[in-house]
């Protein structure tokens, strides 16, 4: 999963990424990222830390703090 309000950067991750082999979920900020976990159950997210309305550092310590998700590397 990648989580970044800048679609610059959530494109050329997504982009990378599935060159790579990878299947992408996006985000556009922490709040529609915590939606998106349970559904894609990402095997890592990667959480740009200056964002509007919920940052990378509050989101984090969200998944952290729920036991089906803190052992998912952030």
């Amino acid at each position: 999963m990648v989580v970044d309000d800048s679609k610059t950067i959530r494109r050329t991750a997504e982009t990378l990424l599935k060159k790579a082999g990878h299947d992408v979920v996006t985000a556009t900020d922490g709040f529609e990222a915590l939606s998106k976990i349970a559904d894609s159950r990402p095997n890592i997210i990667f959480i740009d830390i200056m964002m509007p309305r919920l940052d990378g550092y509050q989101t984090c310590a969200l998944i952290k703090n729920n036991a089906e998700f803190r052992d998912t590397p952030v």
